[in-house]
């Protein structure tokens, strides 16, 4: 193997320090039939024929692109300005891992202390980590700053079922070797409201999640709820859209103890899926028990500003058993793209981009529901995703739009019983007038098919 740096001289001489005449007896525990499979490759092609191949295979990639999308679920086509790439390409960042060395980073330090900064305002919260792998491991990871703050005396989790159903499961994953049990109010989803889990919340309750807007794209003012995980001793954790935030009231405003959710809408592509930004706020007395890193301000001998590592409560640098969590990733590239996003739009800005997503989204609602056969499934509020009943299975309906270049919302039957014929349709600031009257016309068509 060409990759590997050891001359033919120095793998004989390793061969015979341990007793092995050729590298093929090395692998002699391996039954004969499975061994050196001869692959079925092509003749070899040149750089340029190569490009050529690569280019032609990844025309059957279909993007937002090439597609009017009204898909969301956790996942938002939202314009991304051009300055982000530009920045996040810079070497100094595009290289760099996690800054232990203060001295020599202290760019990357002070874009992780501005991007804590704005996150932490945007949610209404005291303090912000340098981020997690998405939000699904930063709802996890408020489990688990939940079940250490209580020492595992607490065992309940009250967590809506409107969480978004990839946050459910993967808590349960970090949580199914703990004694963690879990309830939600056994009405549907669709039906449960935040006064439901009140009742589930008693003294052996270590934290209560919900989500804002919830997945079905509602919106709920979650006070009441946190002023009664609160009088159990409980812990109150709600997963936000920062897009949302942009206009509604904050989540510090209703008393959570933690705010996290998903970062990608700041700035971040799709990109078929990730790599994404789960960002995690909480209050300044707690901390100590917060996953992941801060980056805190202070000054050098000399009196000038300065950024360091205030806090890593993880394995690697405190006691195994102490530590909070093992997370060993801040996903520094990815805060830094929400921080640029943040700060090139400024607060005027991400209220216009959330009252455009609102507003386009509510066109959309009115326009659909007026086609026969479609209706909205609520009359909650709502932020820019709403949930549509329709006359035919939501694959067919998919199908159809897909045919006219349009990718069509998520179909909730795939996750909740019950919601076959259900649409979750969102719309962001990139769907124009045009295109949402685009996409009425071709569900009126779905009942003449």
């Amino acid at each position: 193997m060409t990759y590997i740096p050891h001359s033919p001289k120095e793998r004989d001489e390793m061969l015979e320090a341990i007793g092995v005449e050729k590298m093929e007896d090395l692998f002699t525990a391996i039954p004969e039939k499975h061994r050196y499979p001869k692959l079925n490759l092509p003749d070899a092609l040149t750089e340029m024929e190569a490009a050529a191949e690569l280019s032609e295979i990844s025309q059957a990639n279909e993007t937002a692109n090439d597609l009017v999308s009204f898909l969301g679920a956790g996942v938002y086509n939202h314009y991304i300005p051009a300055a982000i790439n530009h920045i996040l390409l810079r070497g100094e960042f595009y290289t760099a891992y996690t800054p232990y060395q203060p001295e020599i980073s202290q760019g990357t330090l002070q874009a992780i202390f501005e991007y804590q900064s704005m996150i932490a305002n945007l949610t209404g919260m005291d303090v912000a980590n340098a981020s997690h792998y998405d939000g699904a491991t930063a709802v996890a990871e408020s489990v688990n700053m939940a079940m250490a703050k209580f020492r595992g005396k607490r065992k309940k989790i009250v967590m809506s079922a409107s969480v978004h159903p990839q946050y459910r499961a993967t808590t349960d994953t970090y949580t199914q070797f703990a004694e963690v049990n879990f309830v939600s109010a056994e009405a549907s989803p669709m039906q449960a409201s935040p006064d439901d889990l009140i009742p589930l919340i008693d003294k052996d309750t270590a934290l209560v999640v919900v989500q804002y807007p919830d997945f079905f794209g509602r919106i709920f003012d979650y006070t009441k709820l946190g002023e009664a995980a609160h009088e159990a001793g409980a812990l109150f954790c709600i997963v936000a859209n920062p897009t949302a935030l942009g206009m509604l009231k904050t989540p510090g405003e209703m008393g959570a103890d933690m705010v996290v959710g998903e970062g990608q809408p700041l700035g971040i592509s799709m990109s078929f899926g990730g790599p994404y930004l789960g960002f995690f706020t909480t209050r300044n007395k707690f901390v100590r028990k917060m996953a992941g890193r801060l980056v805190g301000e202070s000054v050098d001998s000399r009196g000038q500003r300065g950024f360091v590592l205030t806090l890593t409560p993880r394995e690697q640098h405190i006691k195994r058993e102490r530590a909070t969590s093992n997370i060993c990733s801040n996903q520094g590239l990815l805060a830094l793209a929400a921080g640029v996003y943040m700060s090139l739009l400024g607060q005027s800005g991400m209220k216009q981009v959330a009252e455009l997503c609102y507003h386009k989204a509510h066109y959309a609602a009115e326009k659909i529901a007026e086609i026969d056969g479609f209706e909205l499934s609520y009359d909650t509020p709502f932020f820019h995703e709403f949930v549509v009943s329709c006359p035919k299975p939501v694959a067919e309906i998919n199908a159809h739009l897909l045919e006219h270049g349009v990718l069509g919302g998520y179909e909730l039957g795939e996750e909740f019983l019950g919601m076959e014929n259900k649409m979750l349709v969102a719309v962001t600031e990139m769907n124009s007038k045009e295109e949402i009257d685009a996409l009425v016309s071709i569900l009126s068509e779905v009942n003449h098919d």
